[in-house]
């Protein structure tokens, strides 16, 4: 096994991509990877499809989803998918790929980084069937659900108190349709530029929006500071467009794996993809340093998770 950067300049400032050549859904332990993901990096596995069965690309169609998803998902515990318009037929069939990609993703993730211990925090899976810039599933209905903006991943109604968001993509396109990236610069800087704009969670409201059940438990004082900076980045045109960033394609057949809470990213072109996500508390990270809580931490000086 070996691993390089992608190919691409770019700023030194700039989330690094790294291509690795694993070509199977369980390889043995790579601390360098493992690195590269926790110091906010992207791995790119440029040599690991996903298959599917003949039957299954047959299912390849934005008519699966319902009109205003747009995905497929099928929550950790759960047995049934939703968003889905299918028969039940197609439906069986569309839940047993999904449930397929979920096994590979953990079994990757188990043998890649084992103290992930990747089934125990798992979140949810997705197939997403349609185009990135598809109107009709919801995706521009706000500036905030513009996944094209670059931002880094916070939950709204699932604080994580520091915890990590991992995510595993795969883009499984059936003829040539990159899935296109940007990615933007570190966390750290990013959270520095943004931090003075952000305020302080006002007394009570941790309580209140858990109470009204806004919120799956009460949101930190972390939580507070990584909505808002998403919604910063997000809402903020000029530092789309003149921030550090460099453009990136994942051809089909290609799974990448990141911190989606760490590294800015914004999806700008693609179609037909698989994700997994996993939320891992910090006693699985090795290098907690370079996790957002930490950083933030030391931005603020202060506790806050």
């Amino acid at each position: 096994m070996s691993f390089s950067p992608a190919s691409g300049g770019s700023p030194d400032d700039v989330a690094q991509v790294v291509s690795a050549t694993v070509d199977e859904w369980r390889g043995r332990a790579e601390p360098e990877l493992q690195a590269v993901v926790e110091r906010g990096g992207v791995v790119a596995l440029p040599a690991l499809p996903f298959e599917v069965t003949d039957r299954e690309r047959a299912l390849f169609t934005t008519s699966i989803t319902d009109e205003q998803r747009k995905s497929i998902y099928l929550r950790a515990g759960r047995d049934g998918v939703s968003g889905i318009a299918a028969s039940d037929t197609d439906r069986v069939t569309v839940s047993a790929m999904i449930r397929r990609y979920a096994a590979g993703a953990h079994a990757l993730i188990d043998g890649l980084f084992p103290g992930y211990r990747a089934a125990d925090h798992a979140i949810g899976t997705s197939f997403r069937p349609r185009a990135i810039g598809d109107v009709s599933s919801g995706q521009a209905l706000s500036w905030r659900k513009d996944d094209t903006r670059l931002h880094i991943d916070a939950f709204p109604s699932n604080p994580t108190h520091g915890d990590r968001i991992l995510r595993v993509f795969t883009n499984v396109h059936p003829a040539t349709m990159p899935r296109s990236w940007r990615v933007g610069e570190s966390f750290a800087s990013m959270a520095a530029r943004f931090l003075p704009r952000t305020s302080g969670l006002p007394p009570g409201a941790a309580w209140l929006l858990h109470r009204l059940r806004v919120t799956k438990r009460p949101r930190s004082a972390y939580d507070h500071l990584m909505l808002q900076l998403h919604d910063l980045a997000k809402a903020d045109a000029t530092y789309q467009r003149t921030c550090p960033q460099r453009s990136v394609d994942f051809p089909p057949g290609t799974t990448w794996i990141c911190f989606s809470d760490q590294v800015m990213h914004a999806a700008m072109a693609g179609q037909f993809l698989f994700e997994q996500t996993y939320r891992l508390p910090l006693t699985c990270i090795r290098d907690v340093d370079a996790s957002p809580l930490r950083t933030l931490e030391r931005l603020t000086s202060r506790s806050l998770a």
